[in-house]
């Protein structure tokens, strides 16, 4: 019998901490930028790859609040069930798909994280590895992921529970929502997704399912495909075949040294699955309706710096790998979604078992086709097709339970929406109700009942960013006829929304009005950036240091002001202004390579020393820096060449990175 609950469940957690409150006006360099192509990559798979890029997460605020120390927590979880499987789910973060569990054979499917531990890998910084993460709208990693998402449970049509988890997606302004049921007797977890469009032009849209599966030595991943596109971090998207020839067998992570991603292409007409299998032939599948037609494998490799991130988001020794299922061919792609159109699809999760020796022997072939039949035993394409359509009866149904709140963004926009007199989502099974809106969306809501902007302290955190167009135009408005023009906070609003239009110069005149009427950090730092980017450097450098000298104990604002401090050529400047910084600050791991970074422009190698002994925790290490290796390959260049009077050459960075390799505790290499 098929069950639905809520629970708890308790992990070592580290703290989230505080969402940063400056914008991100100037995006952090992205490993996953659109990449060069490999000419032998046919033209209707290269077609959409670099379409629909975002350079920042506006209107979402960074999450880089978290800590490394690690208490236990209970987060709020439900737990769906039946004879064969329990499925886990993290309401309190994006909805994730946690732990899923074979009863008759006692075996994990999924890689479950022992720890909660956000690391700095996603759009909005945070990201923590595990489960199965439903990633929508754009490249890096779902908004949501850290976020509680609506849940709700509903009866289906036979009475039996369904999870439905939902929200509406700020970027492309859509939404979206998944629904999770266990039949009676089911080996396989369903779940269905439906994404809606109900705007009156295309929207970029992107999904792929994230799967995170332990990782051993005889693991092997399976999928459908002769071929992959590679994308390893250095160069571009390589087609090659896969398993890859007279080359390290990459169908086995284990065996990788280094990061990389294989995006498979499943030809055309073929069922698309991928598995996870062990020595013994069993471990996770999953396969879906062909409308997600990509399959990837993502691998860290056995490099230092892959073994160091693994650490870094776990316990050492705990290894995983990731298989994902998504919209397009690659992760460069966005695919163009119709206006007022909706796309839906069936994934299905269960127990793969099969012969090992076929698994693991050398023929490809054999092994795709054997597992072909063996994902066909355990759901049928034809029985995966007829749940699919089974589902329409489904997402439409009310909930009958509220079991957790999300945003409140969904239910302004349900509003504007309303008062404009325009159609509303037309979806009867999401409830974005009135419970959910906050303090964030109070000035909005003013605005389209026609009341004045609510006045703000001056020293509150400005909260609840804004840049879809429509707001903007609100926003305009409210100013021309005097309902905002009185708030410094509503100016702040306006300069960001004219920046991320273009309007850089409408930016300006917004929050020079807003630093008139009452001096913040949050203006002065905004001017700074978007001087910095117009060659104003003088300019930049006195907002920003007006901005740290105003809030010093914002540790995002002093890293910012430090690395501007260092792109001009201020590093003393910068070595100054620590002495005023709080001791908490000066002490975080960012401020401290910022500090050790500075040094090496003044020279000052026994400074470096002292920090790199101490092995800075990086908290907020964004995935692909090597800030920290790279400085102490430095430190021992210039080393050697004060000791030896030879010059900083190729020669000698070639010995250094040859004799000197960096303690694990600093080097996150992910292509070494």
């Amino acid at each position: 019998m098929s069950t639905l609950r809520i629970d708890t469940l308790s992990m070592p957690a580290a703290s989230l901490g505080l969402v940063n409150p400056l914008p991100t006006l100037a995006a952090p360099p992205d490993v996953h930028a659109t990449p060069q192509m490999d000419p032998a990559i046919p033209d209707e798979d290269a077609r959409y790859v670099g379409y629909g890029t975002v350079n920042s997460c506006l209107p979402y605020l960074v999450q880089d609040g978290y800590n490394r120390t690690r208490r236990t927590r209970k987060f709020r979880v439900a737990i769906l069930e039946n004879e064969i499987l329990r499925a886990t789910f993290l309401l309190e973060r994006g909805g994730r798909l946690w732990s899923l569990f074979h009863k008759p054979s006692g075996r994990e499917l999924l890689d479950v994280n022992p720890v909660f531990q956000p690391a700095n890998l996603a759009i909005r910084n945070a990201w923590f590895s595990g489960g199965v993460e439903w990633n929508i709208g754009l490249v890096g990693h779902c908004p949501f992921t850290c976020d509680p998402v609506f849940a709700a449970r509903v009866e289906g049509p036979d009475g039996s529970p369904v999870l439905r988890l939902y929200e509406f997606e700020r970027i492309r302004c859509v939404p979206f929502q998944i629904d999770a049921w266990l039949p009676d007797g089911s080996p396989v977890l369903l779940v269905h997704v439906r994404i809606r469009n109900p705007n009156t032009h295309i929207v970029p849209m992107y999904w792929w399912s994230n799967i995170s599966v332990p990782e051993t030595p005889d693991t092997r991943v399976i999928v459908p495909a002769s071929h992959s596109y590679r994308f390893a971090y250095q160069g571009g998207l390589m087609r090659i075949p896969f398993p890859p020839e007279n080359e390290t067998d990459a169908s086995y992570a284990s065996r990788m040294d280094r990061s990389m991603d294989f995006f498979f292409r499943i030809p055309d007409g073929r069922r698309p699955w991928i598995t996870a299998l062990d020595g013994t032939g069993r471990g996770l599948v999953q396969t879906s309706t062909d409308r997600l037609k990509g399959r990837k494998l993502f691998v860290w490799g056995n490099g230092a710096g892959g073994r160091r991130w693994q650490e870094f988001l776990s316990v050492p020794g705990h290894a995983y790998l990731e298989i994902q299922a998504g919209l397009a061919r690659t992760q460069a792609e966005h695919l163009p979604m119709p206006p007022a159109t909706d796309w839906s699809w069936l994934e299905a999760y269960g127990l793969m078992e099969a012969d090992p020796a076929i698994v693991h022997g050398p023929d490809w072939s054999q092994a795709c086709e054997t597992l072909d039949r063996r994902v066909e035993q355990l759901i049928p394409r034809q029985t995966l097709e007829a749940e699919h359509r089974r589902a329409a009866s489904l997402i439409d149904i009310p909930p009958t339970r509220l079991i957790q709140q999300g945003s409140g963004w969904g239910a302004l926009e349900e509003a504007r929406r309303r008062a404009q007199g325009l159609p509303g989502f037309g979806l009867p099974g999401l409830v974005f109700d009135s419970h959910s809106l906050t303090q964030e969306q109070a000035p909005w809501l003013e605005l389209i009942r026609g009341q004045s902007w609510p006045e703000t302290d001056p020293g509150d955190i400005p909260a609840g960013c804004m840049v879809q167009p429509e707001w903007h135009h609100q926003l305009e408005a409210a100013m021309q006829d005097g309902r905002a023009s009185h708030d410094p906070i509503a100016w702040l609003h306006l300069g960001i929304m004219r920046y991320h239009a273009g309007n850089r110069a409408g930016a300006r005149t917004a929050w020079e009005q807003s630093y008139r009427m009452t001096p913040s950090a949050w203006a002065a730092r905004n001017l700074a950036i978007l001087s910095r980017q117009e060659q104003r450097v003088p300019e930049a450098v006195d907002w920003m240091v007006a901005a740290l000298l105003s809030r010093p104990d914002l540790l995002p604002l002093v890293a910012e002001c430090g690395r501007l401090l260092m792109d001009t050529g201020r590093s003393a400047d910068w070595l100054a202004l620590l002495k005023l910084l709080p001791a908490s600050v000066r002490k975080a791991g960012r401020v401290r390579l910022l500090e050790a970074q500075a040094a090496l422009v003044t020279d000052d190698l026994k400074r470096i020393e002292r920090i790199l002994r101490d092995a800075p925790v990086v908290i907020d290490l964004r995935e692909g820096e090597q800030s920290l290796s790279e400085l102490w390959f430095a430190l021992h260049e210039r080393t050697i060449s004060r000791r030896e009077q030879i010059p900083v050459d190729d020669a000698l960075r070639a010995r250094v990175r040859r004799d000197f390799p960096p303690p694990p505790a600093i080097d996150f290499r992910m292509s070494v």
